[in-house]
């Protein structure tokens, strides 16, 4: 496109075809663009020789130039950065996010230059005072014609007084000098347009508040509206680093763990009165207003935003402050489908490149279609269209999706109608009569707001709008009145202010799992009732999918820890993600997604994740004073279920605690001891961390009596007098145990060497099988079998199907692998035990993983609730209950036989 004569004799030799195109444009269309060209003749010829980015980093250098005066050199680089970024957007050669990056760093370097010379004016250098930009600036998206919205902090003991001036007063002066510099206008034009409305109670607030007041602001009073703008806060200008700080001190305001529906639908509210407020610029066509308009900017900005809210505060990964960064991360994250995080990043590329093309035509701070047909037309040749039309056409085509897509998400905030009227007992009597005289008293209660959960107005109304669900659930509980008091005192539990009945409306398809939990499993809904945010993990996308392998596990608690403030902090990380994860498990049983064995495995592993990333965390503390021993390492032994892979909910950790190393090895540090001291500090360190309650609550109980010596030995032994131990002294009860240990910490190849040679030496089989039945004999006479259901200890059960295994490892030395059925497996293969019993131990094994969910360690009763006996059932693969009665009598008779058959045989 050839340029008109008078454009013509000010474009340089050499402006490229693309630039020479784009100046062609702006010099039609754009009067503001006009008005660069000519009277920026360098800036032309610069971007002729070098490009657009060397002309933008030439701007930024002359903001920069402190020896040269700051109001004159800041607008001369603020009208090149307008020209170059204008002709480089429209001439395509850069994408959107180059542009509002381009845009942003001037803004940064003009905020803080301007704070530097209010300083300097006092002598001062640049610190005590900063600039934290939210909104487009604060993520590096500003737009062409944008204001800045600041909010100016400082520190009393930093900021430079004269005469009698306060602190307060000196910074107030200060950042109305630096506002002054870039706000201005001058001949030479403005540098930024400033807003400084975002600050807290801005119609009260002076213009800079002091550190220690922001923070009590943000901790304690702030509104939902501000968690939303910090999510793009950014320290830009002044004592950046002093910035950063704060923002770090106030993440737990922005970014809550607790997952926060109540904000969501706060944010739902602004946008639906955004629409009321602005409904003449909803319409697509003239006077559209790109920003708040239905299916504009704005509502791309908020769809990424509340599920940023929703998520982030489980996921950094998520805590992207520019828009488009946070589509993709939570696409990738599987919070929205990826498709429509594609198609919603499209279009808020175009949104944004024509609110550009608006801006740039006479630098105003517009967002709205113009009415008038010409502006239009100029509008739609800027956007390279042919008229008017065609930018309509186009406008539909990229908010429509848009539209869509938010409206889906706003629709939580239509309120329901509630269901339970103000006397329930005649509704109740018409659904669910069996519930009439107990649930009344209880409704009464709850909605005289007697709990601080249930006080507040919108509390309430999300109790309404779940209580018909809850209710349906209470009826087909176990025992329902048992289950409507668990409600009852999670309800009570709950704190003021909690989310937790936001997020079950927000989310129906909890409301039934939670009817299950507190209808069928005290395990998690004592858990629940202890804390509520336990119930967020089920709203994870993989909630319900299998948990990966322990090394899996501990890479995510690793990043979990990272950053944790010593080991205290460190103990509460791992306490709260082991207790989500464990009920995330027994949730995923409850609802049919994964099997009792495969629970039991994820359980083993679990606990194993939670070993090694305390172990070095406790060792690192420890060695503060006493060093570290040289060639000397603890490491961790997993006996019993936690070895064997098969935990359920109730099961403890049995610990073995082995060192690398000479026991009388001197450690290192200030207070050095030997070894056997050393690592049994240690080891009673890590047993105290793993056991004793914190404000997080308690991780495992742990059980160190499989030690050499019991109770008596030491805690932690070195691995050559534990090899001695085994081969010396040990009896057969332990070399049973040690075929289910597992290396879940430490150095491994030693210990595993030590154990695979005790355990596959010949043996005197007549005296193992007699001290394997005196064993057997000794614990059914010091542990009764309880009830019908006791499906461990009962004659045919888990223990006589366990020494049964282990009786044939130690004998043949075959199948010595610490899980259970993969030991079966190998001894069937070999002919050392008959098939059958892989089929009893599944169902055994499964039945125990079920019962300790359901009944909390209580014993179970001989007679099962119908509900109960029917999930019990269904999970274990029977027709009804009479046939899960069948499968555990077959499963121990299976048991008894083959203890019959091998122990009376002389093999």
């Amino acid at each position: 496109m050839a340029p008109p004569p008078d454009l013509a004799l000010l474009l340089p030799a050499g402006l490229s075809p693309e630039l020479t195109n784009a100046a062609v444009a702006a010099w039609a269309e754009a009067p503001f663009l006009k008005g660069l060209i000519r009277g920026r003749p360098g800036t032309l010829a610069l971007l002729a020789a070098q490009g657009p980015d060397a002309a933008v980093a030439a701007a930024l250098a002359l903001a920069g130039d402190d020896s040269q005066p700051i109001m004159p050199r800041l607008r001369t680089a603020r009208r090149d950065v307008a020209l170059v970024v204008a002709l480089a957007d429209l001439a395509g050669l850069w994408p959107l996010e180059q542009v509002t990056a381009a845009l942003s760093d001037f803004n940064d370097r003009a905020i803080d230059a301007a704070i530097a010379a209010a300083l300097a004016e006092r002598g001062a250098p640049n610190r005590g005072v900063v600039a934290l930009a939210l909104g487009k600036l604060g993520s590096r998206e500003l737009n062409y014609s944008s204001d800045a919205d600041l909010i100016f902090l400082h520190d009393p003991a930093l900021v430079p007084c004269r005469g009698s001036e306060d602190p307060g007063e000196a910074a107030v002066r200060i950042v109305r000098r630096a506002v002054a510099i870039l706000n201005d206008l001058t001949p030479d034009g403005y540098v930024a347009r400033i807003d400084l409305r975002l600050r807290p109670a801005a119609e009260i607030t002076p213009m800079s508040i002091s550190l220690a007041a922001a923070e009590h602001y943000y901790q304690s009073e702030a509104l939902t509206w501000e968690r939303v703008a910090f999510i793009r806060a950014r320290a830009v200008g002044g004592d950046v680093a002093m910035g950063r700080d704060f923002l770090a001190h106030i993440r737990p305001f922005v970014w809550r763990r607790s997952l926060d529906y109540t904000a969501v639908r706060d944010i739902q509210s602004v946008s639906l009165r955004i629409r009321d407020h602005f409904e003449g610029g909803q319409t697509n066509g003239p006077g559209f207003d790109l920003k708040r308009g239905h299916g504009g900017i704005r509502e791309v900005e908020f769809f990424a935003q509340i599920n940023q809210l929703i998520w982030g505060g489980r996921d950094p990964e998520l805590r992207c402050p520019a828009t488009l960064d946070g589509l993709a991360a939570l696409a990738t994250a599987g919070h929205i489908p990826a498709a429509e995080a594609v198609q919603l990043a499209a279009s808020y590329r175009s949104l944004r490149t024509l609110e550009h093309r608006l801006q740039m035509r006479r630098d105003e701070q517009t967002h709205a279609i113009p009415r008038l047909i010409a502006d239009r037309q100029a509008v739609a040749r800027l956007c390279g269209l042919k008229d008017a039309k065609a930018l309509e056409s186009l406008l539909k085509s990229i908010t429509e999706p848009v539209a869509a897509a938010y409206d889906r998400l706003i629709r939580a905030a239509m309120p329901e109608a509630t269901t339970v009227p103000a006397d329930p007992k005649p509704w109740l009597k018409q659904h669910y009569a069996g519930l009439v005289k107990l649930l009344p008293p209880l409704i009464a209660s709850w909605r005289q707001g007697k709990y601080r959960a249930l006080r507040s107005e919108s509390a309430r109304a999300d109790f309404e709008a779940v209580l018909p669900g809850l209710i349906e659930r209470l009826a087909a509980a176990a025992d329902p009145a048992t289950a409507a008091h668990r409600l009852d005192g999670l309800l009570a539990a709950l704190p003021a202010g909690a989310q937790f009945l936001a997020l079950l409306r927000a989310n129906p398809r909890l409301v039934g799992l939670l009817g299950n939990l507190v209808g069928i499993t005290p395990v998690l809904a004592q858990a629940l009732a202890r804390d509520p945010a336990l119930f967020d993990v089920m709203l994870s996308p993989d909630a319900f999918a299998p948990l990966p392998d322990a090394d899996a596990l501990t890479g995510q608690l690793a990043s979990l820890c990272q950053g944790a403030q010593g080991l205290e902090d460190r103990l509460d990380r791992v306490r709260r993600w082991t207790a989500e994860v464990r009920f995330q498990l027994g949730a995923q049983l409850i609802e049919g997604h994964a099997g009792a064995l495969a629970v039991g495995r994820s359980l083993a592993d679990l606990a194993d994740a939670a070993v090694r990333i305390l172990l070095p965390a406790v060792a690192t503390e420890f060695a503060v004073n006493h060093g570290q021993v040289p060639g000397g390492e603890l490491l961790v032994l997993a006996l019993g279920r936690h070895g064997g892979r098969a935990m359920t909910h109730a099961s403890d950790l049995d610990l073995v605690f082995l060192f690398t190393g000479h026991h009388e090895t001197l450690s290192g540090g200030a207070k050095p001891v030997p070894a056997s001291q050393y690592f049994n500090r240690l080891a009673a360190r890590l047993v105290t961390a793993l056991s004793v309650p914190t404000a997080a609550g308690a991780l495992y109980e742990v059980d160190t009596r499989l030690r050499p010596w019991g109770a008596k030995g030491n805690l932690a032994l070195s691995i050559d007098s534990f090899a001695r131990y085994q081969h010396e002294e040990a009896e057969s009860w332990e070399h049973m145990a040690l075929t289910r240990a597992r290396i879940v910490a430490g150095p491994a190849e030693q210990a595993a060497a030590v154990i695979r040679d005790v355990l596959a030496r010949p043996r005197d089989v007549p005296s193992l099988r007699a001290a394997v039945l005196q064993m057997r004999a000794d614990m059914a006479a010091a542990k009764k079998p309880q009830g019908r259901f006791d499906v461990k200890l009962a004659p045919g059960g888990l223990v006589d199907l366990e020494f049964l295994v282990h009786f044939r490892q130690l004998a043949s030395g075959r199948g010595l692998h610490p899980e259970l059925p993969a030991a079966l497996a190998e001894l069937i293969a070999a002919g050392e035990l008959p098939a059958e019993l892989a089929q009893a131990h599944d169902v055994l094994a499964r039945c125990l993983i079920w019962l300790r969910l359901l009944f909390a360690g209580a014993r179970v009763p001989d007679t099962l609730p119908e509900p109960v006996a029917a999930i019990l059932a269904h999970a274990l693969g029977a027709a009804n209950f009479t046939g899960l009665v069948e499968q555990l009598a077959i499963a121990r008779e299976q048991v008894r036989v083959a203890r019959a058959e091998i122990f009376s045989t002389g093999e």
